[in-house]
C-alpha cells in the first residue's frame, strides 16, 4: 500500500493535481520518519525522508515521494513518462537515540551526525552498498553534514537509527 501511495504521490505532483487517500489501517497513520528513494533504469534519482515522526506514515511516504521526484537538488524534477516508470524503495525508521561510534553496527544502524546548524543522515544500507567500516561510515555522514570527517571525534553529536527497508526489484545499489 506505502509503495502504491508514492507512486500516486509522484503521478500526481507530475499532471499537477492533489490526491487523497482514505485513512489506512491505524498501523499506516501512526507518526514515522521515513525516507523515500526514487530510482529510474536502475540509477537513483532522487532521496528525500523526515528523520523524526512528524506525520502519519501514509502521509510521510505521499510528502517524501513527492519530494524525492521534485526537490532533491542532485536532480532535475521527474517528467510525467519517467514518474509511470519509477522503482521505489521505503525506508521507515525507528526513533533517532544517542549511540557511542563503539555501539555502531554496520548494515544494522542509520547516522545522523549533527554540530550546530549541519546535519548529515545515511540509510543503514548506504555503507553496506559501498563496502565500509565503522570509521568510514562516520566520516562519510559527517561529510554529507559539511563537517570535517573526524567532527565525530572532537564533540558532534551521534544519532543511531534502524529502518525497515522494503521496495521493488530491478534497483541497481546507489548511495542515498
Amino acid at each position: 500500500m506505502l509503495l502504491q501511495i508514492a507512486h500516486e504521490a509522484i503521478v500526481a505532483l507530475v499532471e499537477g493535481r492533489d490526491i487523497s487517500f482514505p485513512i489506512p489501517c491505524p498501523h499506516l497513520a501512526e507518526p514515522r520518519g521515513v525516507f523515500t528513494t526514487i530510482y529510474s533504469s536502475g540509477k537513483l534519482r532522487g532521496c528525500v525522508g523526515f528523520p523524526v515522526a512528524s506525520l502519519p506514515l501514509f502521509k510521510a511516504v505521499a510528502e517524501t515521494a513527492r519530494a524525492a521526484a521534485s526537490e532533491d537538488p542532485r536532480f532535475a524534477p521527474v517528467s510525467l513518462p519517467e514518474a509511470r516508470t519509477l522503482h521505489i524503495s521505503i525506508s521507515i525508521l525507528s526513533p533517532l537515540s544517542s549511540i557511542t561510534p563503539s555501539a555502531i553496527e554496520i548494515g544494522r544502524h542509520g547516522l545522523v551526525i549533527s554540530d550546530g546548524s549541519r546535519r548529515g543522515l545515511l540509510l543503514p544500507q548506504v555503507p553496506v552498498e559501498h563496502g565500509w567500516d565503522r570509521n568510514t561510515f562516520l566520516e562519510q555522514t559527517c561529510l554529507k553534514a559539511g563537517l570535517p570527517p573526524d567532527a565525530w571525534r572532537t564533540g558532534a553529536h551521534i544519532e543511531a537509527f534502524t529502518a525497515e527497508v522494503f521496495g521493488e526489484s530491478d534497483v541497481e545499489t546507489a548511495s542515498n
